[in-house]
């Protein structure tokens, strides 16, 4: 999770939202990436989307079996859509997203009883430091105060 905090910090340097995200297997990162949506312009350049579009494209698979993506905040419908769609095995997350969470929060596309399959969840590791982060980045977007 440190990494994805890593990135994060990577994202809000170059004033993307800080959410940063990475891919692991067998102990071995796959892939690592931060939020890309203003530099690209894309809507879909998620943290999440662009670390599983890069794992399909190392493994040439868009079965990511046995692979874990940690991120520093709970992800929205689209990148827990892809998750379950990529049949990875565990998200590992930091914030949770009281506005957009598809985890825990808003929705539970993770654990949808239609869904063929099923996603490990742990959730609130580094919690702390990564709403934090993104509390800063969106009060200094704003000229307030945190």
């Amino acid at each position: 999770m440190e990494r994805a905090l890593a990135q994060a910090r990577q994202g809000a340097s170059i004033a993307e939202v800080p959410v940063g995200a990475v891919l692991v297997k067998d102990g071995s990162v796959l892939a690592e990436a931060h939020n890309l949506i203003e530099t690209t312009p894309d809507a879909t350049a998620h943290a999440e989307m662009l670390v599983l579009r890069e794992a399909a494209r190392l493994t040439q698979s868009w079965r990511l079996d046995g692979i874990t993506l940690y991120v520093s905040l709970e992800p929205c419908p689209m990148c827990a859509g892809a998750m379950v769609l990529a049949r990875i095995a565990r998200l590992v997350y930091g914030a949770p997203d009281p506005k957009k969470g598809a985890v825990d929060s808003v929705y539970d596309v993770l654990r949808h009883p239609a869904n063929n399959h099923h996603v490990e969840i742990s959730s609130g590791v580094l919690a702390e430091p990564a709403g934090r982060l993104l509390r800063e980045f969106f009060a200094a977007r704003r000229g307030k105060p945190i």
